[in-house]
């Protein structure tokens, strides 16, 4: 008998809570369960090592692909391979290149059987550091073995069986999914399908999206453009049901037959229909971006953009340049409608390019400074709102690069959106000063969507309504044309599975957008402190980038708002949290402490004594806070209450640049010594990089650790005494339990987390 057989039986027969050998093994219900537990941390979104999706039967059954989606060097595109979009079922699959980890092939049992037999041979020592040579980085070189290169994969890779650098299954999960693989792998997935009060509201909605007549098909357009990645849910709808909207060949009350064009704004080829389409398989953090649609929101959109009278003869086609100017392509749409829509729900799109749906964003990330604020202009002093000729003649000079991605023809490709870019800045400035000076009613605070605060941690990003953490280095103020050319450029138009010349130049195009917005921000100051602050963001070799590449900065018109003081920024900064407290979704006693008590009100006693500990980590820069140099940059600290309860926060560490206004180099221009941390309730991260599990009455005493840390030792025992490493015997309890926390928090944002950058401290 096989070893795998063996295992089989022996397990099946003694084990309690798994399947009886005799029965046959449900794929929904004992498969799934099981993978979305131990597997889908890793394997989901197109980080997925070897591309293998672990969190739906159409995942498992498309197997894995030698063929990585991020490849910052590849000369041509890729092809796309999204689940249900461009394949669907195992043969097709095949044909595109995907191996199968489900079936026995030349006499050897299935890949993925093997993997976990490897895995269960070689289990890591109990919450024990790992082996320094198994590289558990993001960058490494996944081998992604076909069943003919495994015994070679075995004796090279020993400590790299499944689940990967991790604590591993129980008994009882492996016994079930050896005996699922012996059994022939069935599986039985059943489609998600909408409740009778959803589906009355999907009728609503495609009646909208689909309305005859050309004004109509123009704005279903743009609705479709706007939201084709969101995962939408319905008011009063099913907990866990999502949707999204995609363009099918087939109309409402038949089955969808999705169009797959490599971007939303493409050619569909055929007459489109826009459906409400449920999303299937398990629900992860990094790509659940939502968006709530209801009766009231079904009226606000008929308000918006039919409530004024505005006609369109045509519906523009889908060439390039309708793709690389969407302000062209909807300019019969009235812009206050399109902007309104935007900034009703400004938290959702500000997560679709900040967040991202791709899971490893350093293509735009490194752009951005570790955690800054962002406001928006108010549609009333927007003058490509309010000055119709102005916006005549802005809009041929916001089209975006992307489209060509021919890589001999990037440097003129380059030069000429630059010169666009560079010619709108320098007419936004010259209308602008002759505006009225901006004041407090320049800044939109129509609800709690207008104040955001976002987090960077290397190759991915957090969006929060609220403003969270110190007064950052730089603020952000979006008007209508960056906010929706940052939406078109790092979402619509991107494309994850193209090659280099594309990737530069969205890369490119967002450090420009991030300067607009900088440069938008410090209009809001006094005339005479804006170089000193222009300085500050743009230090060292962003001085020659500044001659360079952007536009001269608005020094001499004044602003209306009185900021005196040496620091008019934090003038500013501190006025704006007390104007706009009622619509601060996140005050912050632990950051921003001015009273004795830095907790929040309200708490039991152990956990504001807890809160008014944690107070002291904030605001102290590495320099003087040496652990700060050891912590990775999104910890995660578990508080247990004497009560059986417990609190979870974030520890983000904010690293410090001289700049961030190149492509390449990142290293060269950071700054340790001004790192910093930010420490706030919730998780806000999908990417967990470690995880503390300290009980209250001993946080004082954490914290009081956290800083006499000086050195690595010091840090290892740390971390041995309340830390949760990868191989400790209870990881995933703890590591699920911070998604539980999500799901009795905020349920509608609850998702599996990603550990795939979980350190091995």
């Amino acid at each position: 008998m096989s070893r795998q057989g063996f295992a089989v039986l022996f397990f099946g027969f003694i084990l309690s809570g798994s399947a009886c050998a005799s029965e046959a093994v449900s794929y929904s219900r004992d498969i799934q369960p099981i993978l979305t537990q131990k597997c889908v941390a890793c394997h989901a979104c197109y980080d997925a090592p070897c591309q293998l999706n672990l969190g739906s039967g159409e995942g498992v059954l498309r197997g894995a692909s030698k063929l990585p989606v991020y490849d910052g060097g590849r000369t041509k595109a890729q092809a796309t391979t999204r689940l249900y979009f461009d394949a669907q079922g195992e043969a097709a699959w095949r044909a595109k290149g995907f191996e199968s980890v489900l079936n026995p092939q030349n006499g050897q049992a299935a890949l993925m059987a093997r993997m976990l037999e490897l895995g269960r041979s070689n289990p890591p020592v109990p919450n024990a550091k790992l082996p320094a040579e198994l590289d558990i980085s993001l960058a490494r070189d996944n081998q992604c073995p076909l069943p003919g290169e495994f015994d070679a994969y075995q004796k090279q890779f020993a400590h790299a069986g499944m689940p990967f650098a991790v604590a591993g299954l129980s008994d009882a999960e492996y016994a079930t999914l050896q005996q699922w693989l012996a059994q022939g792998a069935p599986v039985d997935e059943q489609a998600l399908q909408p409740s009778q009060a959803e589906q009355k509201q999907i009728a609503e909605w495609e009646g909208l999206l689909n309305a005859p007549g050309a004004r109509e098909a123009l704005v279903g357009r743009w609705l479709f453009e706007h939201l084709f990645l969101a995962h939408l849910y319905f008011e009063g709808g099913e907990p866990g049901h999502f949707f999204q909207l995609v363009r099918s060949r087939t109309p409402s009350g038949q089955p969808i037959d999705a169009i797959a064009t490599r971007r939303p704004n493409e050619d569909p080829g055929t007459q489109v229909y826009y459906r409400l389409w449920p999303i299937q398989g398990v629900i992860v953090h990094k790509t659940h971006i939502t968006y709530p649609l209801s009766a009231k929101k079904l009226a606000r959109v008929n308000e918006l953009f039919y409530g004024t009278d505005w006609t369109t003869d045509a519906v523009p086609g889908y060439g390039a340049q309708r793709r690389e100017n969407p302000f062209e392509t909807f300019a019969a749409i009235p812009p206050q409608a399109r902007y309104q829509f935007m900034l009703d729900n400004a938290e959702y799109f500000v997560r679709t390019f900040i967040r991202g749906p791709v899971c490893r964003g350093q293509i735009a990330t490194d752009v951005i400074r570790d955690n800054f604020w962002a406001l928006f202009q108010a549609p009333e002093r927007d003058l490509y709102l309010t000055d119709a000729a102005y916006r005549a003649e802005a809009t041929p000079l916001l089209a975006m690069p992307g489209q060509f991605d021919e890589i001999g023809e990037l440097p003129v490709l380059w030069r000429s959106y630059l010169k666009k870019r560079n010619q709108y800045e320098d007419l936004r400035r010259q209308a602008y000063a002759d505006a009225p000076a901006p004041s407090w009613s320049s800044i939109w605070a129509g609800n709690d969507n207008a104040l955001l605060s976002i987090f960077r941690q290397r190759d991915s990003a957090s969006v929060r309504k609220g403003l969270i953490g110190e007064i950052p280095q730089t603020l952000w103020l979006l008007d209508f044309p960056l906010f929706e050319r940052t939406y078109y450029q790092l979402v619509v138009n991107f494309d994850v599975f193209g090659n280099v010349s594309h990737q530069a130049q969205t890369r490119l195009y967002f450090d420009l957008i991030r300067n607009g917005a900088e440069l938008n921000f410090l209009r809001l100051l006094p005339a005479e402190s804006r170089q000193a602050y222009l300085d500050d963001w743009y230090q060292g070799s962003a001085k020659l980038k500044m001659w360079l590449a952007y536009v001269d900065a608005d020094l001499d018109t004044p602003t209306a708002l009185k900021l005196d003081g040496n620091d008019p920024k934090r003038v500013f900064a501190q006025a704006l949290l007390e104007r706009y407290a009622d619509i601060n979704a996140r005050p912050d006693p632990l950051n921003r402490c001015v009273t004795a008590e830095c907790y929040r009100p309200g708490l039991p006693a152990e956990l504001a004594d807890a809160e008014q500990a944690l107070s002291r980590l904030p605001g102290k820069p590495a320099a003087g806070l040496k652990v700060i140099d050891q912590l990775p940059e999104a910890s995660l600290l578990r508080v247990e209450l004497a009560d059986g309860k417990r609190e979870v926060y974030s520890l983000l560490r904010n690293r410090a640049h001289s700049n961030v206004a190149f492509i390449a180099g990142e290293s060269l221009r950071y700054q340790p010594g001004l790192d910093t941390l930010t420490v706030y309730p919730g998780v806000l991260t999908s990417y967990p990089n470690f995880l503390f599990n300290v009980p209250a009455s001993q946080v004082p005493e954490f914290v009081s650790a956290l800083e006499q840390v000086r050195d690595p030792n010091a840090f290892d025992k740390l971390v041995e005494r309340w830390g949760i490493r990868r191989s400790h015997p209870e990881f995933w309890r703890y590591f699920h339990d911070l998604s539980a926390y999500i799901r009795e928090t905020e349920p509608v944002e609850a998702g599996v987390l990603d550990m795939n950058r979980y350190e091995n401290l």
